[in-house]
């Protein structure tokens, strides 16, 4: 396919995602089983302008004073791509399969807007309702922050210690040109060019073997910053398929018992397969059951709880692009009712002395600060942990992770502007002794 037919196949597509408010993932999978002459260069092409344009649906509608899809791919090529005028219409041309040529107007708003006026809303590339959630979170750098969400996100591994070590992981991936993540000292991170296929890492001999696993650097440093020491007794309370799960049980060197569950058992379904492919043998899964708690066992027994607590997922804007647009005001509220679920539910789990982990990747107050408070509130016999000594687990990393991340009263949060990882909030609560 021409340049220009990749453009019009991905304003095509955008129109679908927009009509049939599908997820873009379904939408561009049907695109390319109706399309077979596609190939896999072709479909990664249109893909990446599909996620482009949505991480910059906003910006592109002010520059083109209009919200079409054709509006939103043309913007989006100036904003996010960096072409000039000259170069959108030799794509739109009008020739072939391409979009027809650009009108005067078009060429027009190409070739003069600029953002001066927009509102942070436009500039940061989120939906106006949120705007107020925003400006609670982060005050006058609202846009900025919107901004850094609406980048794309690099691809970021894992290297699972219970199998080697993460300059053995990188020399098996060395035709990928890997680097070690910044803050995390188990990651490794690849970048990814706009039009560039993924990289098969479930081919990968090191992926296979176990030694390595896809996680965002945020993602991992959560596992991180709960701290579990090896021959502790911990439950991963929202499981679901198991990413944190095994990161534990690498910090914990296979020492100590960790219990998996999740209210959802399909969500549990990857996690054992997982578990036996990376060698964790300190994990034991608590599939959910209609009758009984799957954990009434370990009441008052555990050192560590851990909640990857149900979230809005803002914080993962940047790999589910179109989440944001499909989120809805209804969603913060039910979320939150969710986490206090979860949240009251650990308390059973913990002994004296025992901590829990709460972690989102939520960036709003609603759904981190708030709750922490509101939880100490309703449980007087919980204390919370100093956020910057939280931040000690990382040990030499420490200091500098302290000056980059976002810290408040209640705990850390990691956003893409700050600590080039998805968003992540992080409190530790410990029971009295």
């Amino acid at each position: 396919m021409t340049p220009g037919a990749r453009l019009a196949a991905a304003i095509e597509v955008f129109a679908d995602i927009a009509a049939r408010r599908r997820p873009a993932a379904d939408t561009l999978k049907d695109w390319g089983i109706g399309h077979r002459f596609a190939g896999s260069g072709d479909r990664a092409g249109i893909a990446g302008l599909v996620y482009d344009a949505l991480r910059r649906r906003a910006s592109s509608a002010w520059i083109m004073g209009d919200d079409t899809p054709r509006a939103a791919l043309l913007g989006m090529l100036k904003r996010e791509r960096g072409l000039d005028v000259d170069a959108i219409a030799r794509l739109a041309d009008g020739t072939g399969y391409a979009p027809s040529a650009l009108t005067e107007a078009e060429s027009a708003r190409l070739a003069s807007t600029n953002f001066d006026s927009a509102p942070p809303h436009v500039t940061g590339d989120y939906p106006e309702w949120l705007d107020a959630h925003f400006a609670r979170a982060f005050g006058d750098e609202r846009a900025e922050e919107g901004a850094a969400l609406a980048s794309r996100a690099p691809l970021d591994l894992r290297v699972n210690t219970l199998k080697g070590e993460r300059e053995a992981a990188a020399e098996s991936l060395a035709d990928l040109a890997p680097e070690p993540t910044r803050w995390s000292p188990v990651g490794l991170r690849l970048k990814l060019k706009a039009e560039a296929k993924s990289p098969a890492i479930h081919a990968e001999f090191a992926f296979i073997k176990g030694l390595i696993e896809i996680q965002d650097e945020g993602s991992q440093l959560a596992a991180l910053l709960a701290g579990a020491k090896p021959g502790e007794q911990v439950v991963d309370l929202c499981a679901g398929g198991g990413g944190k799960t095994l990161a534990l049980a690498a910090a914990m060197e296979n020492k100590g018992q960790i219990f998996a569950t999740d209210d959802d058992k399909r969500r549990l379904a990857p996690i054992h397969a997982r578990l036996e492919r990376a060698g964790a043998r300190n994990v034991q899964v608590r599939t959910p059951r209609s009758s009984g708690d799957a954990l009434a066992d370990l009441a008052g027994r555990m050192d560590l709880v851990l909640i990857d607590a149900p979230c809005t997922g803002i914080g993962t804007w940047r790999r589910n692009p179109d989440a944001k647009w499909r989120l809805r005001p209804g969603a913060i509220e039910q979320r939150c009712k969710e986490q206090i679920a979860v949240l009251d539910q650990a308390v059973g789990l913990v002994k004296p002395g025992g901590r829990i982990a709460y972690v989102t990747c939520s960036l709003f107050a609603e759904e981190n600060g708030d709750q922490v408070r509101a939880f100490l509130a309703r449980q007087g016999n919980f204390s919370l942990e100093n956020p910057a000594e939280i931040a000690n687990a990382l040990g030499e990393r420490a200091f500098l992770f302290r000056r980059a991340v976002l810290t408040t009263a209640e705990g850390l949060l990691m956003t893409p502007r700050r600590t080039d990882t998805d968003g992540f909030f992080v409190s530790m609560l410990r029971q009295s002794g």
